[in-house]
């Protein structure tokens, strides 16, 4: 990569030494149309500008709820949460985050922090949060020559993320399949998708966080952290491999760029993803045959998922949906370019419904390109704009579900309530097994499957029965260990970014296992140490943050 290949690079913070990318090729980002609206008409450049328009740029507007914007900024995107808070702020600039919560702090206001809106739980809508800090308008993506990385923005959508680095360099991230996805959120907890198996997890392949911190003394100030190993404020860095969003301030830029990395710096783009669904009606199923589909899955995965192997460029999803779903669908993709990838695709697929004597209603396989796969509209949405109310609970599996296990999936998925429910059982491991759980804030670097326990829905008045089904769902599928996925030779605890408040309450978490302990195992006391150093007043908290 050239030096200055693509972009500008301008110094932004002078006490702090910071610097900002700015995208190239005559891009105009959100934020620069924002801030010029905001500052009424644009700078002019430093001193040539009225003192009100200098005032504005730094100033994040603030949003009442008399303002005809508020309504409109108050929800994320599941629909059962929305919070009240005095004031909006819909930040541009890391300036305005400082100035944001510097006011916050000093006016006591709890601060909620928000980038893209898909938080699964009520972790920025409690009534506890007074001031709402939106970062959507913070959605550059560029590359950085100084730090030699690309430089993306918290609110910048994980589709805005592909199409710019694919178009610009030909690179990506393994991050997920849903492109409305906010990288804030994404990568701070791990982050991970469809290329995952081949290139790690989002984290694996980050180089440096740009955060707004807050000291003893209250103050709101801008800190850079990195990987490399002489940084002082390298532990700041590892809080954010994993360690969940909302924990230890407001991070305002990430730079991405692979340990070891050449000229390419991050994985190339694949030219062409084949892509194969197959989907069996539940008609054909009994409860030997869905514990076969979900056994053979499994299977599959413990004997597939080394990092390396040929088969780790397979990304593979299993769907149940509940009984009155209807059917059960498998869908697995893979670049199209991978040697042999046509003959692995075909034994995976065989694999998983192999002595079942099931025949598909759906048999589709074809090949797309890599970018139109990954941001095409919707793609991983939980439903259309009428179904956005949702209950996810998740975890991680070392290897295939026990007997008891299986026998819970198919009660639920057969009972007379849950008809808004699935499961997912989603490929994981490959690459992503390569690293240390000390090495990031993943500590979960043995596990070869994800799962996750849902049910969306549309209206409130459905809240309470849909809620209940899955959290019966979970306990039951978990119940010779408190409820929860407590780490043994099968359950390897739960991934933040599928947060779940239930795990943090002992009316359905009996294990005696924190919430924290589950999602972080023995890398929690560390991010616990973190914490104290840089949010020693404990600013940003939610009901499953690091304890202060």
């Amino acid at each position: 990569m050239s030096r200055g290949s693509r972009s500008a690079t301008v110094r932004t913070t002078e006490a702090e030494g910071v610097e900002m990318s700015i995208s190239g090729g005559g891009h105009v980002s959100r934020r620069a149309l924002i801030v010029g609206a905001v500052a009424a008409g644009g700078l002019t450049g430093r001193g040539g500008a009225s003192a009100a328009a200098q005032e504005s740029a730094v100033q994040a507007p603030r949003i009442g709820p008399g303002d005809v914007r508020y309504e409109n900024l108050l929800r994320g995107n599941n629909f059962r949460f929305a919070g009240r808070p005095d004031e909006i702020r819909v930040a541009t600039s890391a300036d305005q985050v400082v100035r944001a919560v510097d006011e916050a702090v000093r006016a006591g206001r709890r601060i909620a922090v928000r980038s893209g809106g898909h938080c699964f739980e009520n972790l920025t809508a409690a009534p506890e949060f007074r001031t709402l800090l939106d970062l959507s308008g913070m959605n550059d993506v560029g590359y950085d020559a100084r730090r030699k990385a690309f430089s993306v923005q918290p609110g910048a959508t994980l589709g805005q993320v592909y199409r710019t680095l694919c178009a610009g360099w030909g690179v990506t991230i393994p991050g997920g399949g849903c492109p409305e996805v906010g990288a804030g959120g994404h990568i701070a907890g791990g982050g991970y998708g469809p290329l995952s198996r081949r290139y790690g997890a989002v984290v694996d392949h980050l180089y440096g966080v740009e955060v707004v911190v807050v000291g003893e003394d209250g103050r709101a100030r801008l800190v850079v952290a990195t990987r490399e190993r002489d940084d002082p404020h390298r532990e700041l860095w590892w809080a954010h491999t994993g360690g969940g969003g909302g924990n230890f301030g407001v991070v305002t830029r990430y730079w991405l760029r692979s340990p070891g990395a050449g000229e390419r710096l991050l994985p190339p783009v694949p030219r062409t993803m084949l892509q194969h669904v197959v989907f069996w009606d539940w008609g054909q199923l009994t409860e030997e045959k869905l514990g076969g589909l979900l056994r053979n899955f499994g299977t599959w995965h413990e004997r597939n998922s080394a990092p390396g192997v040929p088969q780790a460029g397979l990304y593979g999803v299993l769907e149940v949906k509940h009984q009155a779903g209807g059917v059960v669908m498998l869908a697995v993709q893979a670049d199209a370019d991978l040697p042999g990838v046509d003959a692995m695709v075909t034994e995976f697929v065989d694999a998983v419904s192999a002595g079942l004597g099931l025949t598909p209603v759906f048999d589709l396989r074809r090949t797309m390109p890599w970018l139109h796969r990954m941001t095409w509209p919707g793609t991983g949405e939980p439903g259309d704009v009428l179904t956005r109310r949702y209950k996810i609970k998740a975890a991680y599996l070392r290897r295939s579900y026990t007997p008891r296990q299986l026998n819970a999936l198919w009660r639920n998925l057969t009972g007379p309530d849950g008809g808004a429910g699935s499961v997912l059982l989603i490929g994981y491991g490959g690459q992503a097994n390569a690293v240390r759980p000390q090495d990031t804030a993943i500590a979960q670097r043995d596990v070869v499957m994800k799962a996750v326990y849902q049910a969306v829905w549309s209206e409130e008045h459905e809240d309470a029965a849909n809620l209940a089904w899955v959290r019966a769902l979970y306990r039951d599928v978990y119940a010779d260990t408190g409820g929860v996925p407590v780490p043994n030779e099968v359950n390897d605890g739960s991934y933040i970014n599928y947060a779940d408040a239930d795990l943090a309450d002992p009316a359905w978490n009996t294990s005696g296992v924190s919430a924290q302990r589950l999602y972080y195992k023995d890398n929690y006391p560390r991010l616990r140490q973190i914490k104290a150093r840089w949010d020693p007043r404990n600013v940003f908290s939610h009901a499953l943050a690091i304890e202060a």
